[in-house]
């Protein structure tokens, strides 16, 4: 391991930080995860995306490190869709915006406009990754927008296909 990589534990459905200046610069620069007891907090989509880009190691309860595609193995257990998921949360961070979570909106993603800080300003998007070969019916797709509009936010779809790409449709309503 190098010596600018942070260390890192899984701890069931989230991935816990060593208690370090590195490990904190991820989460007030990098905008990843939460400090929590001086140590950060990260999902595992980010912990996922922060192993391939080298700038973490995490290693199981065993003490045995894993690789970020062995991270998505163990990651599926809680989330099935963890691969679609993935691929959206992983083009957005590397256009450079800033991504958390958007559960209490009823999305997987809120995205922050680029140079926005969470917390000093709200996010401009709530995102929902789907596969290419997903069905969504009239109802789910209204229940979507109605979402976004009701929390002034752009509602935005990432569709991931087969190849691996990422598609984005941006959703508004409108008056005729």
């Amino acid at each position: 391991m190098t010596k600018d990589k942070v260390e890192a534990k899984l701890v069931e459905e989230k991935v816990v930080t060593e208690d370090s200046d590195a490990a904190r610069d991820i989460a007030n620069q990098g905008r990843y995860g939460q400090i929590v007891n001086k140590c950060v907090e990260l999902s595992l989509l980010e912990a996922i995306y922060l192993v391939e880009k080298e700038k973490l190691t995490v290693k199981d309860k065993r003490g045995k490190e894993l690789p970020a595609d062995q991270l998505m193995v163990k990651a599926r257990r809680y989330d099935p869709n963890i691969s679609v998921r993935y691929r959206v949360f992983r083009d957005i961070r590397s256009r450079g915006y800033i991504v958390k979570t958007a559960l209490k909106f009823g999305a997987d993603f809120r995205v922050y406009d680029r140079g926005v800080k969470p917390g000093e300003d709200h996010a401009k998007w709530i995102v929902y990754p789907v596969h290419e070969s997903s069905v969504m019916t009239w109802r789910d797709f209204s229940a979507k927008n109605r979402v976004a509009h009701s929390t002034k936010k752009r509602l935005m779809i990432g569709v991931a296909d087969d190849e691996g790409d990422v598609t984005f449709y941006e959703i508004q309503w409108m008056r005729p």
